[in-house]
């Protein structure tokens, strides 16, 4: 099967970041910003210590850590995931006053020694949630399976628009 061409990276201004000049495999990048992430106006968790998974064509995903989030909040969620640079996923549910989102957020207790620094922290699907950076609200990534953050300051096109499959 022939491969298709990869799409023309969107042009980039002072600031910004292009997808497309992320690594693969992908890196971990430790974050300043400040990451809010709320259900029905309950804070979740707030940190200015995320870590970011950074792959070619996917926007950043931001996983906080366990202790900027509120574990009162969290139950385990049915299903695990595998992935082939991280490991195998935990999924999680989270619940503020009457409202429960199931296995929308999730972290990898025993990452793959590359991504060793992710044990435990927890990451969150921005179309479930309300999830900021430096205040400014998430977009999430296209396509139902992937958990990418998508601000301003990040470039496309991304992965999981109709005819990515085989980026």
């Amino acid at each position: 099967m022939a491969r298709l061409p990869l799409p023309q990276p969107d042009p980039v201004v002072d600031g910004q970041e292009s997808v497309w000049d992320y690594p693969r495999p992908p890196a971990l990048d430790v974050s300043s910003r400040e990451v809010t992430v709320m259900l029905h106006g309950v804070v979740v968790g707030r940190t200015s210590r995320a870590l970011r998974v950074l792959e070619t064509s996917h926007p950043p995903t931001y996983y906080l850590p366990p202790d900027d989030v509120d574990g009162d909040l969290l139950v385990p969620a049915a299903g695990s995931s595998f992935c082939e640079w991280k490991g195998s996923a935990t999924y999680w549910t989270v619940t503020a006053g009457d409202v429960s989102v199931v296995g929308q957020a999730w972290s990898y207790r025993q990452p793959s020694t590359s991504f060793a620094q992710l044990a435990d922290h927890l990451s969150f699907y921005p179309a479930h949630f309300d999830c900021f950076v430096d205040g400014e609200r998430v977009r999430p990534q296209p396509g139902e399976f992937y958990g990418g953050w998508i601000t301003d300051d990040v470039r496309g096109p991304f992965k999981g628009v109709p005819g990515s499959m085989w980026w």
